[in-house]
């Protein structure tokens, strides 16, 4: 019941998707942006592409399903670092089979570095160090940079918004959707187990009487640690930055609310101008950034709701390099392919090798399959298509 609500949703042209791209892969070891990331799957597709495809797919199965050819806009909130590249990689792709006139890159905000004692740091003789404004720059930039009304021109009423580097993601998920429109709801927040007390993940929980995320360096151990009788964690609602939003409430908190939103600093290493004027790289935090949140703006909402999904299906962050062995390339690889197979044998396939990919064109999740899985053998590296 919510697939088909949410699947109408798309064939009335309701949905956009906006996409957090603004950071840079210093953690992956590159100086490109995260979307253009390829983590050696067979068909070789990046991050942006996996995911323009799975709304190509998603376009099509609501044309299957009501008869009309719903566009589905994708909004990709960028940042000084990524814009540029962002954009040249997208057209030199031709979007991906998307329509040039349905993406949409818009740039994050930035704001001024500050030392410990809250001077501002000179980041070459002429300029002032800025750092992006967090991905809870993402309001005051929808404002700013004209989407707002972009999406009320478009006629658009639902929003899947999710961070670039989950190589899981279901994009416009139609079930999400489907959920947050039959109950009504202004903002939603989809989640998962988390898997250990110490994962590094913020947890969805109420604070006095209010939901909202606290993030896992703000949280005793102990408290992370605490169980139900049952053994389930109490703070067990994983994070994932993946949000459903209506046009009304972004409008809300893009005149109204946004200025409100709470700053975050962070303690960093941030190049700096010294009094010779040599520019110096230091080896320890020196300073500060200061950042909004995403998810800071659940107290707003008149109507929340949290969709608990499977870690599995749903969730395999690209962040670190390899050789951190966790939340990287060769993981999510492995559990992309994993998913793929499980699919298949799902559809009746005999046996599936390790290296055997479906093409986001061929089945959103997991669907379409039976007639090529049907008694058959899979034997990787394949790409099915």
């Amino acid at each position: 019941m919510y697939e088909e609500h949410g699947l109408k949703e798309v064939a009335d042209g309701c949905v956009a998707v906006l996409l957090l791209a603004g950071g840079q892969g210093t953690r992956l070891g590159v100086n490109y942006p995260k979307g253009m990331y390829n983590v050696a799957l067979p068909s070789h597709k990046t991050l942006f592409q996996l995911q323009a495809e799975r709304i190509l797919c998603l376009q099509n199965i609501a044309q299957q399903r009501y008869g009309k050819h719903g566009e589905i806009t994708w909004y990709i909130l960028t940042s000084e670092a990524t814009h540029d590249a962002t954009v040249k990689y997208l057209s030199e792709h031709n979007y991906f089979g998307l329509k040039e006139k349905n993406v949409k890159a818009f740039k994050q905000g930035m704001l001024p570095c500050f030392t410990f004692d809250g001077k501002i740091i000179l980041d070459a003789k002429h300029r002032i160090s800025k750092a992006p404004d967090g991905n809870g720059g993402l309001y005051r930039a929808l404002k700013n940079q004209g989407i707002l009304n972009d999406m009320s021109q478009r006629g658009i009423r639902s929003i899947h918004a999710h961070s670039v580097d989950n190589i899981l993601v279901k994009v416009a998920d139609p079930i999400f959707i489907g959920y947050c429109l039959l109950s009504k709801t202004d903002c939603a927040v989809k989640v998962i187990e988390k898997s250990s007390p110490s994962e590094a993940v913020g947890v969805v929980c109420k604070v006095e009487d209010h939901y909202q995320v606290v993030e896992y360096s703000e949280m005793t151990k102990e408290t992370a640690q605490l169980r139900h009788a049952n053994g389930q964690l109490v703070y067990n609602a994983a994070n994932i930055c993946n949000h459903y939003f209506t046009l009304n409430f972004l409008k809300d908190v893009g005149y109204f609310y946004e200025k409100h939103l709470p700053l975050h600093v962070a303690k960093k290493k941030i190049p700096y101008i010294n009094n010779d004027g040599e520019r110096i790289v230091p080896k320890i935090p020196n300073g500060i950034k200061i950042e909004k949140f995403v998810f800071d703006v659940f107290p707003f909402a008149k109507n929340f709701a949290v969709w608990q999904g499977t870690r599995e299906e749903e969730f395999s962050p690209l962040k670190n390099s390899n050789s951190a062995g966790e939340d990287c390339p060769s993981t999510a690889r492995t559990d992309l392919l994993n998913l793929h197979k499980k699919w298949l044998l799902k559809a009746g396939a005999k046996n599936v090798g390790d290296n055997v990919e479906i093409s986001p064109l061929l089945s959103y999740t997991g669907e379409n399959l039976c007639q090529i899985a049907s008694n058959q053998s899979f034997v990787g590296p394949k790409v099915l298509k």
